[in-house]
Order: C-alpha cells, then sequence, then structure tokens
C-alpha cells in the first residue's frame, strides 16, 4: 500500500493581518500625504522668494536707472557750472586786459622802453593757416616786440606755457625774416609772491594791478631775456 503524504493546510489571512496590513497601508498613504502637503508648502515658499528676488531686482534696475538719471543730470549741471565758470574768468580777463590796455605804453616808456603801438588779441598763423600762437597784448617799435599773457589769476603753469609761446613767436619771426628782439611779459589780477619771483627769474616784465592802473615791476639789476 502505498504511503500517502500528509499535507498540512495552509492557514489563510486572519483579521489580524487584514487589519494590520490596511493600518500599515493607511499610515504610508498619511505619510505620503505629509510629504505631498510639505512639498506644496515647500514649493509655495520657493515661488514666494521667486517672486520677491524678481521684486528686488525690478526695484534695482528701477534705482539704476534713476541713479544714471541723477549721473547724466549732475555731469549737465557740472558742464553748464564749467561754462558759466569759464564764461565768467573770460569776462574777467577780458577786464583785466581793458585795465592794463589804456596805459601799457606809457608805463613802458616811463620804465625806459619805449614802443609805438600796442594791439590787443594778435593771433598768429603760418602760410597754411594753422594757427601758431595768439597774444594778449602786443606792443612794437622797429628793435623789438613784447608779447604780454594777461591772466585773472598768475599761475607758474601760466609762466611755462608763456615760455612755449615765446619761443613759437622766435619761430614765427624767422620764418618771415623779421629780426627783431623779443621780449616777454605776465600780468594778473592775482599772482603770490612766487609767482611773481618765478616769472622775473624767467625773464619775463611783470604788470601788477595798483588802484585803477597798473605797474611794472623791474626789481634792480633786473635785465629781461630776449628770444
Amino acid at each position: 500500500m502505498a504511503e500517502e503524504t500528509v499535507r498540512e493546510p495552509q492557514m489563510g489571512l486572519s483579521f489580524e493581518k487584514v487589519w494590520a496590513m490596511f493600518q500599515e497601508t493607511d499610515r504610508k498613504m498619511q505619510e505620503t500625504d505629509r510629504i505631498v502637503q510639505e512639498t506644496a508648502l515647500q514649493m509655495k515658499e520657493t515661488d514666494r522668494k521667486m517672486r520677491e528676488t524678481d521684486r528686488i531686482v525690478q526695484e534695482t534696475a528701477l534705482q539704476m536707472k534713476e541713479t544714471d538719471r541723477k549721473k547724466k543730470e549732475t555731469a549737465l549741471q557740472m558742464k553748464e557750472t564749467d561754462r558759466k565758470i569759464g564764461k565768467l574768468g573770460s569776462k574777467l580777463g577780458d577786464l583785466i586786459e581793458e585795465m592794463i590796455f589804456p596805459n601799457i605804453l606809457e608805463k613802458f616808456n616811463k620804465a625806459g622802453y619805449v614802443f609805438g603801438k600796442a594791439a590787443p588779441n594778435v593771433r598768429y598763423r603760418d602760410s597754411r593757416g594753422v594757427y601758431v600762437a595768439e597774444v594778449d597784448i602786443l606792443l612794437e617799435n622797429g628793435d623789438a616786440a613784447l608779447a604780454v599773457e594777461v591772466k585773472t589769476t598768475l599761475t607758474d603753469a601760466d609762466i611755462r606755457e608763456h615760455l612755449v609761446r615765446m619761443e613759437k613767436l622766435r619761430g614765427y619771426a624767422d620764418e618771415h625774416q623779421d629780426k627783431r628782439k623779443l621780449l616777454g611779459a605776465v600780468a594778473g589780477a592775482i599772482a603770490s609772491e612766487e609767482v611773481k619771483t618765478f616769472a622775473i627769474k624767467s625773464g619775463f616784465f611783470v604788470l601788477e594791478q595798483s588802484g585803477d592802473t597798473v605797474r611794472i615791476s623791474v626789481p634792480e639789476g633786473f635785465k629781461p631775456r630776449e628770444w
């Protein structure tokens, strides 16, 4: 007789197991829901921060635009101020020239330097019409010409510039066969003692305001430079 295999009956899912499975599934669903809600909140916060960032960027762009506008306005104001100052300086320079010019021949004549004529604002151009130099006041006679540079405030830089101008005038005179000696002078409503000393050492006469007229500074032993 064949041996029979005895099989134990399989145990079905009990209520407790099913209930435990439902509880685990519910827990996982709740966890998933929590994660979804947290993610939604994070996305909402991220969106808020992005909107805030966008607002800040827009405000910054507006501020930069306003700053640029103010910089342009300031630049225009400074340019206008420079123009007005330049115009005022020009008027002051013209006024000083008008104070100096009427008496300048007489003053130099009394100082022993006789010039027959004086002319204001003399401009020099070469044969091609190229600008060479300009002299505020030019005194002349048959033997010499004297170039006067007039400034509201006389500085060392003005002295050095006039030295260069005298060299240019010498070159112009030589090209035009003008063999007269050239002398230089400077004048200023305001000039420090140091500047006047520098001018005299450079060989220039110094014209100073004295009341309603001018006087020529000719220190003892002064010998004007000739070009």
